[in-house]
């Protein structure tokens, strides 16, 4: 059977979680990824999803995914992709199972009429790098990205002025 690429279903969030999981041990953080499956499944399968998820699939086996979002270019004045998690499981790395879900997400930009395609990568990861890179992808070196989170976002939600 030929690779496909296909929107996850309810079955798929077993293997989605340890995807998640194991992306998590990877980048050194397991310890944050604190979802359930059903987190999951609230977040994709509800009645007007937030968040998708694109799994990559062979011989009837999930491979990878792409959960995604849109987010919004007021410079631009139109939505895009943001890719919240690419992962393939490292016995089928290399075989093309991450391109064929960029490629995926690529074509619904396109259909759609959104104008990028975006995500983060963490600058040690140099093998994602250098994957994203051969198919096209630029870094955003100058941008910063920040985050307010725990105590300090409830803290600043408290903030009265």
């Amino acid at each position: 059977m030929p690779l496909i690429v296909r929107e996850a279903t309810l079955g798929d969030i077993p293997q989605i979680h340890q995807y998640i999981k194991d992306l998590a041990k990877f980048e050194k953080a397991l310890e944050e990824a604190v979802l359930t499956e059903e987190d999951l499944k609230e977040s994709f399968f509800t009645n007007s999803p937030q968040v998708y998820c694109l799994v990559s699939e062979l011989d009837n086996v999930v491979t990878g995914i792409a959960i995604w979002h849109l987010n919004y270019s007021t410079w631009l004045g139109k939505h895009g992709i943001y890719l919240e998690d690419l992962y393939v499981d490292p016995k089928y790395r290399g075989q093309g199972h991450g391109k064929a879900l960029l490629v995926r997400l690529a074509k619904i930009c396109l259909d759609r009429g959104y104008p990028r395609l975006q995500w983060w990568v963490l600058d040690w990861n140099k093998s994602a790098i250098d994957f994203y890179h051969s198919i096209g992808a630029h870094a955003m070196d100058e941008w910063t990205v920040f985050r307010v989170s725990g105590n300090e976002l409830r803290k600043l939600a408290n903030t009265e002025n």
